[in-house]
């Protein structure tokens, strides 16, 4: 059985929404890169995701923002042809773009289940807030890797839902707290 691992960036107060630009829809976007100190330590997660990687999965609205500018991104050129994953129930088959490795259209949750049986190491989730809270609520996730920056935002996407459900516990693997005031976090989902 596959990992199902999502990764992203996150304010304190929970939100995921435009952390690299303005352009993104937030009028705080690019919360992650202004106003605080670079430490090159502080992004280690990202360099140890590299190396785990499989599979990306983003949901439409991710994979529309990512698929113009991470096939020709040197930062991300070790994912260009590893096989990519798209949840939606709309987006067209030829909306798909050219050279960036095997990509495959998954329509439902129950199509991510699915790929999860399948042989192949871990699937990591970029991005993609909507498709993140969906699958968790099918309780398809397996791991969290957070990086929790020193922002409060106020509105935006966030990772989880406010609706009331049941408990779900997580189990610690990791942390990290950072001279910039970001912190590492690292939870498996408990079963």
């Amino acid at each position: 059985m596959r990992k199902l691992v999502y990764t992203g960036f996150m304010s304190l107060d929970g939100v995921l929404d435009s952390p690299g630009g303005p352009e993104e829809g937030h009028r705080s976007g690019g919360w992650v890169v202004k106003d605080l100190e670079f430490v090159p330590e502080a992004w280690s997660l990202k360099a140890e995701e590299l190396a785990d990687t499989t599979a990306l999965m983003f949901g439409r609205h991710s994979y529309e923002a990512f698929a113009p500018v991470w096939p020709a991104s040197e930062d991300h050129a070790s994912y260009k042809e590893l096989p990519k994953y798209v949840v939606s129930s709309s987006l067209p088959d030829d909306a798909l773009v050219d050279g960036w490795g095997p990509l495959t259209i998954l329509r439902t949750t129950e199509d991510v289940a699915e790929l999860k049986e399948s042989e192949g190491g871990s699937i990591y989730i970029h991005g993609s807030a909507d498709l993140a809270r969906r699958l968790s609520e099918a309780g398809l996730i397996d791991q969290y890797n957070l990086l929790v920056f020193p922002v409060l935002l106020g509105a935006g996407k966030s990772l989880f839902h406010r609706a009331d459900r049941d408990k779900q516990m997580l189990s610690l693997r990791e942390s990290e707290s950072y001279s910039n005031g970001i912190l590492k976090l690292v939870y498996d989902v408990e079963r």
